[in-house]
């Protein structure tokens, strides 16, 4: 079965920087498309961005598209996700999660998750 565990969240003030990373354990990522996603407190969970297996392939929903930056690293079972300029809107619990049928932003197209980490954006 595969695992999901993410890290890097934390508290970071307005304008500033943030690296998750989704490690994944039991199957190699390689033929998994990764999705990003979030969930701020009273709001549903939204997709982030989405990187195909190969990585040749990454999307953004426009609220980030030119801040944050989707990567992977198949021999580190490992997908990232660069976070910059962030806003205190971004203030929620990101998930990574997997599917093998491509990229998508809907949580319910996913069925492998992470169990979260939480990123503050305050000053």
């Amino acid at each position: 079965q595969l695992q999901l565990v993410e890290s890097g969240g934390g508290l970071v003030q307005p304008g500033g920087s943030l690296r998750l990373s989704c490690v994944g354990s039991g199957y190699s990522l390689d033929y998994y498309n990764i999705g990003w996603f979030r969930q701020a407190p009273g709001k549903e969970r939204e997709g982030v961005s989405c990187i195909s297996s190969s990585g040749g392939n990454t999307n953004y929903v426009d609220s980030v598209k030119g801040r944050f930056t989707i990567s992977r690293d198949n021999a580190k079972n490992t997908v990232y996700l660069r976070m910059n300029n962030l806003k205190p809107e971004a203030t929620a619990i990101y998930y990574c999660a997997a599917r093998i049928l491509g990229c998508s932003y809907l949580p319910a197209d996913f069925r492998s998750w992470g169990q979260g980490t939480q990123v503050t954006v305050s000053s």
